[in-house]
This record gives C-alpha cells, structure tokens and sequence, in this order.
C-alpha cells in the first residue's frame, strides 16, 4: 500500500506532543498524514477520545492506517471495532501500560483501564523498547500478542520520544515503510 494512496492518522499519546518529535516529524514529511488532535490532554476521557478518533476516520476518503504512540496505542485498542470498515492497519509505537499503578503522577488511567486484550480488527504492528519506563517489553509483547499484531523489539529506546532521543527516528520511518508494503 503506497502513502500517497492513503490517509495517514497520527495519534499522540498522553500530554501536549513537543515540537520535534518523531511523530510531527512525520506529519511534516507525508502529505497525506494529520495529527489526530485531542482534547484534554492532561486528563483525558476515553469516550471523548474515541468519539474524535472514529469521526477522523469517519471522515477520511481513502483506506486509513493509524500511526500511534503511548497511550494513543491504548486509545487504537480501546476503538478498534468501531473501525473496522475504513481502517487497512495501525503501527502501534511505544504502549504505554496504563492497568500499571502510578504511571504519571498527574493522571491514573481514568476509563482507559483496564487495557483491552481484544484482538484488533485490522493487521497492526508493535514497536517496543526493552527500557520504556510507561511499559516494560513483557507487558508489550503480551500486548502485541492480545491484540494480533506482529512484534518489533526497538532495543534499549526509551519511551522512543524526544526525551530519549527520538525526535527523526529514522529507524521508525523505515520500519513504517515496511509495514505499509505488507498491507499491500
């Protein structure tokens, strides 16, 4: 499946994304991706952030392909039946495990716990890090493995943002191509 030919909804995950992340990177990059914008970024309600997401694809005019990141991978799993019928697959970045007590201080999980351990409707793809302090790599295997997607070990990455030094991620950009090529 060629980008060009598809609309690319890009999904950041808890918080105010920072300028130079991988993610607005790629936004930049790929004329046919937006960001999905979210309110209530510090205290976010999972019906809210559902409801936006399916009228982002709702009003997509070509197959879509999420691109996620953090809790935005938790958000994809949380609404993945409601779309079903225009989404081709999601490239899943970074999980975070919001069932884990005391993830941030500032926010619990509020409804998007538990984490959903539904298969996804659609091929998925998740990219982990060995040493992400919002998911250890078991918890994100077990995640890929719930919900049918394939797996990809990041090596010692961080939560793969800028604080651990993702802000192109090269690696990220390539892997991505190669999941596209396999969603034919």
């Amino acid at each position: 499946m060629k980008i060009s030919e598809t609309d690319i909804l890009l999904i950041p995950g808890y918080g105010k994304t920072l300028p130079g992340h991988w993610l607005l990177r790629w936004q930049d990059k790929m004329p046919t991706a937006r960001v999905v914008a979210q309110r209530e970024l510090q205290r976010p309600n999972k019906k809210n952030w559902v409801d936006t997401l399916v009228k982002e694809v709702e009003a997509c005019q070509r197959p879509v392909v999420l691109v996620a990141h953090s809790l935005g991978c938790i958000l994809v799993a949380h609404a993945a039946h409601g779309l079903k019928d225009k989404v081709r697959g999601a490239y899943l970045v970074a999980p975070s495990d919001w069932d884990r007590d005391g993830l941030v201080s500032e926010f619990d999980g509020g409804d998007f716990k538990p984490v959903p351990t539904h298969p996804l409707t659609f091929p998925g793809h998740l990219v982990a890090s060995r040493n992400d302090p919002y998911c250890n790599y078991e918890r994100a295997q077990d995640f890929a493995n719930a919900w049918g997607t394939t797996f990809q070990d990041a090596g010692e990455a961080g939560h793969i943002n800028l604080e651990s030094g993702h802000g192109p991620w090269p690696e990220g950009m390539m892997s991505f191509a190669h999941f596209m090529k396999k969603l034919g």
